[in-house]
């Protein structure tokens, strides 16, 4: 356990500002031992959604851990919501900790997920309709912008470790850590995908299907290299696409960078058209080779003297909204391109 997670993640850990997503279950309570025992600097955030009874105990105990080593514990309780609360929680939980970034200048952020939790979201994808870059799903490490433009790694160093592994590595140290009885709720599709599909396939061929996501990871990194990131500011993202098929694959992954999760018809909508909004809440629009994505914003007058400078500089209907609210000029836009 110790060198995989020095091998794939030390040296940019080593020396830096870490913030830990930390619930006290089995995995990030693994991933907060590997960090003490490695002698990797953090603090944790946790989220109680107050779903279940131990919710508070869980809050407890974890500030607790936190103070006994002398960390920081960033701790806060989530709303209630009545509709699509997997993506509510997802945007809730990320805009914390990117608040947490912009206010303590942490440059990491660790989250717990391992190979299981790999495998369950290419099942996922892959019963929708997915390409290879979708199906190798989480990466190991990635760049993240926030909405104050603070540039931070998102890092999994986890993802390599089936949690039957973590599971023994724990109970070897006879430390505590909480199971989260809302995975066993066979109302929530992932929670069945892992029972019935992911858990049986870890069980048998794990060995295998970590080999396999290394492949897939390698295969990603080649297709990446279709669309590139030319220009980000605040919440504003253009990207030049250097293959026809690479556009809504360009977007899938702005998106998810941004926290917000393309559906498989969305993608392929935004895959042939050349403006779409998703989720009434992006606007993703072409130019050329450029693949513009911005906030959706409505019942803003634009002057003509900014409208036609954005015509003439190519800028999209839809994307001039957001640079004008924004205070963004088209010939920035130019000018980086």
């Amino acid at each position: 356990m110790k060198n995989r997670l020095l091998v794939t993640s030390y040296s940019l850990l080593v020396k830096k500002k870490n913030l830990l997503a930390f619930s006290h279950g089995l995995d990030s309570t693994a991933l907060f031992q590997l960090l003490l025992e490695n002698g990797i600097p953090f603090d944790i955030a946790l989220v109680n959604y107050g779903l279940r009874a131990q919710a508070d105990e869980e809050e407890v105990a974890a500030r607790e851990l936190a103070q006994r080593h002398g960390l920081r514990a960033h701790i806060v309780r989530a709303p209630k919501w009545k509709a699509n609360f997997e993506a509510e929680a997802r945007r809730f939980r990320y805009a914390f900790f990117e608040a947490l970034i912009d206010e303590h200048g942490y440059e990491n952020l660790l989250t717990a997920h391992q190979l299981g939790d790999r495998l369950e979201w290419m099942l996922m994808r892959l019963i929708r309709g997915a390409g290879a870059v979708e199906l190798a799903g989480m990466e190991p490490v990635s760049q993240r912008i926030t909405k104050k433009g603070i540039t931070y790694r998102l890092m999994r160093p986890l993802l390599g470790t089936s949690r039957a592994e973590l599971r023994e590595w724990l109970e070897d140290r006879g430390l505590r850590w909480f199971e989260d009885t809302g995975n066993e709720d066979p109302s929530i599709e992932r929670n069945r995908i892992r029972e019935e599909f992911a858990a049986p396939l870890m069980e048998r061929y794990r060995e295998g299907i970590g080999r396999s996501f290394g492949y897939l990871e390698e295969d990603r990194q080649r297709l990446l290299e279709d669309f590139e990131l030319v220009h980000a500011e605040k919440e504003l993202r253009v990207l030049r696409v250097k293959h026809p098929n690479a556009w809504g694959r360009a977007a899938d992954r702005t998106l998810k960078e941004l926290g917000y999760l393309l559906t498989a018809k969305e993608r392929e909508v935004v895959g042939e058209k050349n403006s779409v909004v998703v989720g009434r809440r992006w606007a993703v629009e072409r130019s050329g080779d450029l693949l513009f994505i911005v906030p959706y914003l409505e019942g803003i007058t634009l002057p003509k003297a900014f409208r036609e400078r954005c015509r003439r500089a190519g800028i999209p209907p839809k994307v001039r909204r957001y640079l004008y609210a924004e205070g963004i000029g088209c010939e920035e836009l130019v000018t980086s391109n």
